[in-house]
Order: C-alpha cells, then structure tokens, then sequence
C-alpha cells in the first residue's frame, strides 16, 4: 500500500482529500502545514506528497523547494493541490519541482489518477 503525506492546512479540506485518499486504497498522513511536513517526512518516507500552497508558517512553494533540493527526499513526488489557479500559480509551482498541479475545487478521480500515474514511475 502507498503512503501519501497531505500537507494542508484547512481541517475540512484536509479531512475531504485524506477520505478521498483512503477509499482509493491510499495509506494517508496528514499534516497541517509546510513546516510539519518538512519536520516529519525524512522520518516518515512517504511514497508522494500532496501539498497546499497558501498555508501559514512556510508556504507549499518553499516546501516543494525543499524537498526538490534534498538528496532523502528529491525522488519524492509532489502534487500541488491549491485554489491558486492561474497560469502563473501552475508555471511557478512546476518551477519550484512539482510534478503535478491540481487546482481546487477539482474531481476526486482526477487526483487519484495523477496520483497512481506519478505512484507508477
């Protein structure tokens, strides 16, 4: 079973995406924001990360950048899932290592497709 980390910070969303997550056969461990998912996934080894972007303490862009430039964590892939839909939002989330970009609201298959597709790699 894979082990996605969801990094979100709005507990009804959070709940939402982890329940979506679960009922595909997913392995969920969520956190609430960019900072706590930076303390804990070198321990915790997730198989992919699903990150916010507008969150307190350390925004889903710096995070996704951290986790890109670390040697443990660098072949982890993150999906972006954030209301910031412009072009610009999707272009600058893919600069900072993102492997997918998913804005909210979105269809439920939609993210467990990309996910299993970025699971499979």
């Amino acid at each position: 079973m894979s082990t996605v980390m969801l990094v979100e910070d709005n507990l009804a969303q959070r709940e939402m995406i982890a329940g979506v997550l679960r009922n595909s056969g997913i392995e969920v461990i969520s956190v609430q924001d960019g900072l706590e998912a930076l303390n804990q996934v070198e321990r915790i080894r997730p198989d992919l990360v699903v990150l916010d972007i507008i969150m307190p303490r350390l925004n889903g862009y710096e995070v996704c950048r951290r986790l890109k430039s670390n040697p443990v964590t660098q072949q982890v892939p993150v999906v972006m899932c954030s209301s910031k839909g412009e072009e610009f939002d999707r272009y600058w989330g893919m600069k900072q290592g993102a492997d997918a970009y998913i804005v909210k609201p979105f269809i439920p298959q939609e993210l467990i497709q990309t996910i299993r597709t970025l699971l499979k790699r």
